[in-house]
């Protein structure tokens, strides 16, 4: 079997927390073949992602947190690609500022989520948020990590909901003990391998973000 098809979709807008706000490029990630798909994160841009998509069923949106700028559009891509949207119920309170009253999924440690013969394994790694997840796809050695893991360090925790020794905790023993040529597809910017990244946790920790 072929390795699963992964796109790479950027779109801008605002995240919004604590009563402040930055203007961000998010990355949004495709990964299926040319039939199906599974969309992680719906950030900003509705008709970008689906355009995407390109007419391909999809299995499910993911968030891979519940910040604005990861959830943006997740209702409407969910209602206008008839299709789940799956977050961890960890991030119901975040999401509920972005979207009152709008339902999704909830999605577990542990769950396998299947696209194109193949499984994306939902990997719960709280910090960033509390309810924020990581998914790896072992078949492509890929990991989808939003914003636990950035090439130069874990994931923002100077907010609201935000632990540092949790997403610490959440990156050596969740995400650093995935094979080092695993390649971590980032929320936003470039991305990294676990290779890369885990030499330098003990600086993490001596910096503290």
């Amino acid at each position: 079997m072929s390795d699963p098809r992964i796109d790479r979709v950027v779109t801008s807008g605002v995240f919004e927390l604590d009563g402040g706000s930055w203007n961000v490029d998010n990355n949004i990630w495709l990964v299926g073949n040319d039939d199906e798909v599974v969309i992680v994160d719906a950030a900003h841009d509705e008709r970008a992602i689906t355009e995407a998509v390109g007419g391909r069923r999809v299995v499910a949106v993911v968030c891979t947190h519940g910040h604005n700028d990861h959830v943006t559009v997740a209702p409407q891509l969910g209602e206008s690609l008839d299709a789940p949207v799956l977050l961890h119920p960890g991030d119901r309170e975040l999401w509920e500022m972005t979207h009152p009253g709008r339902r999704f999924r909830d999605v577990e440690d542990g769950e396998r989520i299947s696209v194109a013969g193949t499984d994306l394994e939902v990997i719960h790694t709280p910090g960033h948020s509390p309810g924020s997840v990581c998914l790896h796809l072992p078949e492509a050695k890929a990991l989808f990590s939003g914003d636990t893991l950035f090439a130069g360090g874990p994931g923002a925790t100077g907010r609201s909901f935000s632990s540092f020794p949790t997403i610490i905790s959440s990156i050596k023993e969740r995400l650093f003990a995935l094979p080092e040529d695993t390649r971590v597809h980032t929320g936003h910017g470039d991305g990294t391998t676990i290779g890369t990244e885990s030499p330098h946790l003990a600086e993490w920790i001596a910096r503290g973000h």
